[in-house]
């Protein structure tokens, strides 16, 4: 069987794709009202060439069918707000909670169109940014191990001897332990294997400030696991607040004036302990259909047959 005629043939007769209500504007925005709930979740996603989507998700759907509200083209705050205030005044005030990232144009979006609705910045996001200051100061200490292997090759040859970089207690030469350094600093000390746990202790003997900058990106992982309420939460924020601006790493003030932008929405975490994870599944499923498909040649059609999957 053929199978580009048969997608032909469900395209064109089977499928009901060409009295589709949606057809006419999907490619910039599809709606569908009958899909809102009280807590929502709101992401971006790239559907083809890097062409990105705002959507909007049902968080009770549970990434099946109905989880769909709203597929938008671009992330253009007013290009949003058009769209979602085609919503009934009366379900957009339904609207409970919705959960996001730290996009600008999201919250902006959120605060115009669901105006008894809670904004709650993803835990994840925020502590990503913390992971990230983590690594940045393991890539520039990595940089410098190289320059340094470098020029002690450079001079061997000059002084015409073998050149023997230092082998570590584990196997590894410096230059190695800081690139498979990795992975161990994403995670929390409990979950470290035995080879991660012997890594982690010649890293951190060797570069207490990057041990310093994984305690404090852990603290921050402590207080979204540890507080039960707002204002605990807000008290521990405050300490690990200090003790980032007394800690000397420029990347990990970066990311407190980040959350200090942000707290209230952070905090906000706390009410439900809402996550943005239903929003990112669902990207990954759409990610997923889209590797089904061999990719996306024709988005109209694309995002008619997601709409029949999970609209």
């Amino acid at each position: 069987m053929d199978g580009k005629q048969l997608q032909e043939q469900y395209k064109e007769h089977i499928s009901d794709y060409s009295s589709w209500d949606q057809k006419a504007h999907a490619n910039d925005w599809m709606l569908f009202v009958k899909n809102v709930s009280p807590r929502l979740s709101i992401d971006e996603t790239a559907l083809s060439n890097g062409e990105l989507y705002t959507i909007v998700t049902n968080k009770e759907a549970k990434g099946r069918k109905g989880a769909i509200v709203a597929m938008i083209k671009g992330t253009v705050a007013e290009n949003i707000i058009s769209v979602l205030k085609k919503i009934p005044e009366r379900l957009r005030k339904r609207v409970r909670e919705v959960t996001m990232d730290m996009a600008a144009n999201m919250q902006l979006a959120i605060k115009r169109c669901f105006v008894n609705a809670h904004r709650v910045i993803d835990r994840f996001h925020v502590q990503k940014l913390a992971y990230d200051a983590v690594q940045e100061v393991r890539i520039k200490y990595r940089w410098e191990a190289i320059d340094a292997e470098n020029e002690d090759i450079a001079t061997a040859k000059k002084n015409k001897t073998a050149y023997h970089p230092e082998v570590l207690a584990n196997g590894d030469t410096l230059k190695q332990l800081l690139a498979r350094s990795r992975y161990l600093l994403f995670k929390h000390p409990s979950k470290w294997t035995r080879n991660q746990e012997l890594r982690a202790e010649l890293l951190f003997q060797r570069y207490p400030k990057l041990k310093n900058a994984y305690n404090i990106a852990q603290k921050l992982g402590d207080i979204f696991r540890g507080c039960k309420s707002k204002e605990q939460a807000f008290k521990r924020l405050a300490i690990w607040y200090n003790q980032v601006e007394a800690c000397g790493i420029d990347s990990f003030r970066t990311v407190a004036r980040s959350i200090q932008s942000h707290y209230l929405y952070i905090l906000n975490f706390f009410i439900n302990r809402a996550t943005n994870a239903a929003a990112e599944s669902f990207n990954a499923k759409i990610k997923a259909f889209r590797a089904t498909s061999r990719g996306v040649r024709d988005i109209k059609f694309f995002l008619f047959r997601l709409s029949k999957i999970y609209a």
